[in-house]
């Protein structure tokens, strides 16, 4: 039993590499973003059925009409947000918590919204059995993002909003970043910079998450 375990953590590993590797390919530059998403176990971030696809660059469904994202877009938009000097994080949308993982190794302070009850309580399990502490995480609505916790250098948004929420928008601080896709039926990511009273967009690329739905869910 030993050994069999051992060969399937080496395949995960080969598999993991062969994943970066990829995702170099397609455009990510940034070795930390890179050298996190290698040594993280997506395995453990979705059902037992799906693990066999743990490493393939295509977002996976984890219940409830939600999805583990694509490799790609995890590390297109963890990649934007360190091109920023960000210390303190706002994730909406925890999710299975791979995304949080992920930034918790390479930001100071992670806080991160889900509105699905059972999916913020799995997820948490999850990073408190990778050992990951500077993470909180709470159930509610995205929309209305963490005020008692704001400002935020950083905000990402993992399901498109039909529109930017403005209470987002307001808990971004002074020279913050959110990344956040736009839309319905046609997605755009965007860069949103603020700076006071203003704040500039950046158009990046068409994409498609699931929709980031107003309100909370028990």
């Amino acid at each position: 039993m030993v050994n069999e375990n051992l060969m399937i953590m080496n395949n995960f590993q080969g598999m993991a590499k062969r994943l970066t590797t990829l995702l170099k390919q397609q455009g990510i530059a940034n070795d930390a973003v890179l050298s996190t998403i290698e040594q993280t176990p997506r395995h453990k971030f979705m059902p037992e059925s799906l693990v066999h696809k743990a490493y393939e660059n295509t977002a996976l469904p984890i219940g409830n009409g939600q999805t583990i994202s694509q490799p790609l877009m995890v590390a297109t938009m963890t990649q934007l947000l360190l091109q920023h000097d960000c210390h303190k994080v706002l994730e909406i949308g925890t999710g299975s918590g791979y995304q949080t993982a992920i930034l918790a190794q390479l930001i100071d302070k992670v806080y991160s919204v889900e509105r699905i009850s059972h999916l913020q309580y799995q997820a948490k399990r999850r990073l408190k059995q990778l050992d990951l502490h500077n993470v909180m995480t709470r159930h509610g609505d995205g929309w209305e993002g963490w005020s008692s916790k704001s400002p935020f250098d950083g905000i990402i948004v993992t399901a498109a909003a039909k529109e930017v929420p403005q209470r987002l928008l307001e808990q971004l601080a002074d020279g913050g970043v959110m990344i956040i896709p736009v839309g319905t039926e046609q997605q755009t990511l965007y860069v949103i910079r603020r700076f006071g009273d203003d704040y500039e967009q950046q158009r990046i690329g068409d994409v498609r998450f699931v929709p980031l739905v107003q309100g909370a869910l028990l």
